[in-house]
């Protein structure tokens, strides 16, 4: 099935139809980014899905044009010299893959250095590009829209900490509203006077101003940034946490208040090396931990979530039609995955409507996982069958994907799973499932059986497989298959099927349903 006539098709219900084929979509599915911020300098080309997109080319290089910029008031000369090497680099890697013009954005370092404006005349002298020095405001706003690209409709506090500054801004209903900049940066606290107790008071009045204009409302505090997410994969290494997945990773305030003190007590080039960190970002650590433990203190957050999506993923949000923004991301992502990897691209919407009777007790932000899971039934066919189930759990726990919770990674990652072996036990991934309930292991356990026997009765594109009925009360499962499909009912089929019947507790019942068109 192509993607025209998986555009002319009928809607998926609440999910409507795919757009990555629309025209207005397909104009990003290659969009090339530069960040030049006030500790690094990086390159990103999206690609594929432009609602939940790849990452087809990523590359930083930390340059640290903000260092020493409080005491010189100019760009640090050695980290001008990389940045403009890095971004020349940069604008000839583009070129190479088809994602010019770039967008190219300076941050807190450049529209704070009295030769900032040289600079960005040094770039576009270089490079031929429009290097665009943005103020702390626009900084904030493209940074939550990078949490919305992730998170549409979310609410709460996007926090974004650079090298030389740290934005604020509130998010409510899928819009950006109040926002603020501060000079919180590690590389401008490094230059504050008074040691570490000047540092805390500075630190301390400073937040007290972002308060002034955006108060506390204890909503969920979006975490982005380098440093945000250092810090995040020290918690992880404190708790022992098993997915390292950065995006969407949970944190509270008491974690936060025990990460902190943690490190504190540890040498920080052994605990660089276990978390598999820079020394220049493992350096601005401390400073960080010190201002995220006063903007915990000063918001109280319910729920602190560490976005990997900030300002350049906001840059790509810039550029997207409304529908497109208001499509939920991870529906997205598996849609084109299907119609890239699948064997029959559209099958998987015929596979959901099969089973979809096993669940329909089920709340919508559960449904979307089935949902999903149907998408991305197919896509690993071409593994090895010795490995396919792990290939399927690992794709859907550790790939980039928006829109998923830890929790619903490892739910999908087993879903997926069993659609290749009914047993799960045997695998390397036992200390993943401790990140779902028992309950949660028998959910997905079930919709991949079922997925391991819908997948048995494949018939031609767009044709109903047949029908399923499940009686909750009764136990009992119900086939129905017309005669001209009852063929496909084989052995293993229907051994597959004995097997669901099985992890629902139920009996089974086979009736010969009439021909259907």
């Amino acid at each position: 099935m192509d993607g025209d006539n998986l555009q002319s098709s009928a809607d998926w219900g609440p999910f409507g139809r795919p757009l990555f084929n629309d025209p207005e979509a397909r104009a990003l599915s290659r969009v090339g980014v530069v960040d030049v911020g006030s500790n690094s300098v990086r390159l990103v080309v999206f690609d594929g899905a432009a609602r939940s997109p790849a990452y087809f080319y990523n590359e930083k290089i930390m340059c640290g044009l903000g260092a020493g910029l409080s005491e010189s008031g100019r760009l640090n000369p050695e980290g001008r010299k990389r940045a403009l090497a890095a971004i020349h680099r940069f604008q000839l890697l583009a070129q190479g893959m088809d994602a010019t013009p770039l967008s190219a954005v300076a941050t807190a370092a450049v529209r704070d250095a009295e030769d900032g404006p040289a600079f960005a005349e040094d770039v576009e002298r270089l490079t031929g590009m429009k290097l665009h020095v943005i103020g702390g405001d626009e900084e904030a706003r493209l940074s939550a829209q990078g949490v919305l690209l992730g998170w549409p409709g979310s609410y709460g506090l996007v926090c974004d900490i650079g090298g030389s500054s740290m934005e604020l801004a509130r998010i409510m209903d899928g819009h950006v509203g109040d926002r603020q900049t501060s000079p919180l940066g590690p590389l401008k606290l490094a230059d504050v006077k008074g040691g570490k107790k000047g540092r805390r008071a500075y630190i301390k009045a400073e937040v007290e101003k972002l308060t002034a204009t955006i108060p506390a409302d204890r909503n969920r505090l979006f975490l982005v940034g380098g440093s945000w997410r250092a810090i995040a994969r020290i918690d992880m290494e404190r708790r022992g946490y098993p997915l390292h997945v950065l995006h969407e990773y949970r944190m509270t305030a008491k974690s936060v208040r025990d990460t902190v003190a943690w490190i504190a007590e540890q040498d920080l080039e052994v605990l660089r090396k276990r978390c598999g960190l820079s020394s220049t970002r493992m350096n601005l650590v401390p400073m960080a931990s010190e201002v995220l433990l006063e903007v915990v203190k000063r918001y109280k957050p319910h729920d602190i979530a560490i976005s990997s999506y900030g300002i350049r993923e906001g840059l790509l949000y810039e550029q997207m039609p409304q529908k497109l923004r208001d499509r939920d991301p991870l529906i997205e992502s598996c849609r084109f995955a299907e119609q890239k990897d699948a064997r029959l691209p559209g099958f998987g919407r015929t596979l959901y409507d099969f089973i979809l009777p096993l669940f329909r007790s089920w709340r919508p932000e559960r449904l979307r996982l089935v949902k999903a899971a149907c998408l991305l039934h197919d896509v690993t066919w071409r593994a090895h069958p010795d490995y396919r189930a792990e290939v399927c759990f690992d794709n859907a726990t550790r790939a980039n994907m928006g829109g998923l919770k830890h929790s619903e990674r490892v739910f999908l990652g087993l879903a997926l799973l069993h659609r290749y072996r009914n047993r799960r036990d045997g695998t390397k991934f036992d200390e993943l499932f401790e990140l779902v309930t028992d309950e949660e292991k028998l959910q997905a356990e079930v919709l991949g059986k079922a997925m391991r026997f819908g997948a048995m009765l494949w018939p031609e594109k767009d044709t109903p497989i047949g029908h399923l009925r499940w009686f909750p009360k009764k136990k009992v499962l119900e086939l129905q298959l017309s005669e001209a499909h009852w063929p496909l009912f084989g052995e293993v089929a229907e051994a597959r099927f004995s097997s669901l019947a099985s992890s629902l507790g139920a009996e089974v019942s086979l009736k010969l349903g009439p021909q259907r068109s």
